[in-house]
């Protein structure tokens, strides 16, 4: 078998720069490319080799930024502006709208009442509705009643018996409006 003599073999180092003009136009065109795409490839190394020494699952064991650690005001939070902050403020501010619906519907469905439990309702600051009531009501506006009801608590907003209320189960269980 013969070789190709129409393929110049070329030996290079790192620091040789050939001129594309002793090469045909394709073999010019091909380290051309392969020297863009060496240029890209670098590029993309560096880059990513940067975003690992932020990221604290990474094995580099030579972090550039200071991890906070248990206790600091920044532990468990994330970056400041970075895209997770805001998903998280949209989801706060999402949640809270929801929050106040559900406070609103059991203003307009429920009975007020005294904080003592009787049907006078002399100082009106307590509404209060059956957990039957609200489910056949506010179905229809959002499918996440009883985790809604749970943040209410939390916030002290509402109150009720039990760590959890079942459809069907807990019917006949009185929420109360705080505020």
């Amino acid at each position: 078998m013969g070789t190709n003599s129409q393929s110049p073999t070329i030996m290079k180092t790192e620091d040789d720069n050939p001129d594309p003009a002793q090469f045909s136009d394709d073999t010019a065109a091909c380290i051309v490319s392969v020297k863009g795409l060496k240029e890209n490839w670098q590029k993309w190394s560096d880059e990513r080799r940067e975003y690992q020494k932020h990221n604290p699952f990474s094995h580099d064991s030579r972090p550039t930024v200071v991890v906070p650690q248990k206790g600091q005001d920044d532990y468990g939070r994330p970056l400041q502006g970075s895209m997770t902050e805001q998903r998280g403020k949209d989801a706060h501010t999402h949640i809270s709208r929801e929050v106040e619906e559900l406070c609103e519907v059991i203003r307009n469905i429920g009975e007020p009442r005294g904080k003592d439990g009787d049907g006078s309702g002399s100082d009106g600051k307590v509404v209060t509705v059956e957990f039957g009531k609200l489910f056949e009501h506010y179905v229809t506006i959002s499918n996440k009643l009883v985790g809604i009801l749970l943040r209410a608590r939390k916030q002290r907003l509402v109150d009720f018996e039990g760590e959890m209320l079942w459809q069907g189960k807990d019917d006949h269980v009185v929420i109360m409006l705080l505020q």
